[in-house]
């Protein structure tokens, strides 16, 4: 793996496999919770994806960056789809307890926010930060209310992912020769139009770590007798996000209920109500034929969902802000740092901290008042 100056990379075994975790040097395993933040990669990527946000907060807090099963650094198992992203959550909490880290401010990017989702509706944790987070009611065939379209999720799954994707994964291809590259897919679904980096090789070899092992990326799939003629399988990757298996809308009715940042922005391919990846909505648009119109297969709402859901949060008196920054696709954290980071700080109770010096973030806060 290509690690910054400053980071550094661990196994740490637990009793349900061995998880790879990066760490930034000097910190303190004596630091308290409080001053504790775990970042959890999303789909297709690795922990290496954070780093750049490892090193630009403050030395007195604790950052880790942990690597979910079949991605980075930790090993490849498969991955049991109907327990929904929970295979991912119980390997996050096996790695917090055998570090000795009882709760901590949690971040969870795409696939991770509903990691963390989870993970916040079976335990405790200080804060959430949801960057591009998957809707609470999955990916893909539910209505705004989070109602499933069908009984076997048609157009959702495993049976979703490009094969020549999934092939040039397994190839490890680094070139930017077709659309379905890794990089190719980095430039136009990650991040927005514009976006510049010298570390973009270091985000592509993130991205081919991923596992195309059977049982996790990107997953099975069944024959449905609904368009597009495919529905969600039981194993892998994109089949823990199918709303038959995921729904973690029920952390508006925490009973305990920490803060939460969402951050997303307003040009995001991947998380967005007309999103790219969404089969119903390019089926809309054309790009999939015999697509059976809205009232059959209708696109996905996935950021109102987010939004509603987190509103009822609120209502029932959590704290929620949320951060839509303009101009700016699936990835706020590499595009946008400087917003990211403050907003993060703030979230974590850092405000007025002489290491946080930025300008106030231009945020909604929605309140039980709203």
């Amino acid at each position: 793996m290509t690690l910054f100056d400053g980071i550094t990379a661990r196994l740490v075994e637990t009793p349900r496999l061995a998880v790879n975790v990066l760490e930034r040097t000097g910190d303190s395993a004596a630091t308290p919770p409080e001053r504790t933040v775990v970042f959890i990669h999303g789909n297709v990527s690795s922990s290496l994806f954070w780093q750049e946000t490892m090193l630009d907060l403050p030395s007195d807090l604790r950052v880790l960056a942990i690597d979910l099963r079949g991605f980075g650094g930790s090993e490849h198992l498969p991955i049991d789809a109907t327990r929904g992203v929970r295979d991912f959550s119980d390997d996050v909490h096996a790695t917090l307890e055998a570090l000795g880290i009882a709760t901590a401010h949690l971040v969870g990017w795409s696939m991770g926010a509903g990691v963390i989702m989870q993970y916040a509706l079976d335990h405790p944790v200080l804060s959430l930060t949801l960057q591009a987070p998957v809707s609470p009611y999955g990916f893909g065939g539910t209505r705004r209310d989070g109602s499933r379209l069908t009984d076997d999720d048609a157009g959702c799954g495993g049976g979703g992912a490009n094969p020549d994707f999934v092939q040039r994964l397994t190839d490890r291809d680094t070139s930017d020769e077709a659309p379905t590259s890794p990089r190719s897919v980095f430039r136009a679904g990650y991040v927005a139009a514009g976006y510049e980096t010298e570390h973009e090789d270091v985000w592509v070899e993130s991205m081919l770590t991923t596992s195309t092992a059977t049982g996790n990326y990107p997953g099975d799939s069944v024959t449905s007798e609904s368009w597009p003629g495919f529905g969600a399988g039981t194993v892998g990757v994109l089949n823990t996000m199918t709303p038959g298996h995921f729904d973690v809308s029920g952390i508006a009715e925490l009973a305990d209920k920490p803060p939460i940042l969402w951050i997303h922005g307003t040009v995001d391919a991947i998380v967005s109500d007309s999103s790219f990846y969404d089969l119903n909505n390019l089926g809309k648009l054309g790009v999939i034929p015999g697509w059976p119109g809205d009232e059959v297969a209708p696109a996905q709402e996935m950021v109102s969902q987010t939004r509603d859901v987190l509103g009822r949060y609120a209502e029932a008196g959590g704290e929620v802000r949320e951060l839509a920054l303009e101009g700016t696709g699936h990835s706020p954290h590499l595009e946008r740092p400087v917003e990211f980071r403050h907003a993060l700080l703030e979230v974590i109770g850092y405000v007025g901290h002489p290491q946080n010096p930025s300008p106030p973030t231009e945020a909604i806060i929605l309140r039980s008042s709203d």
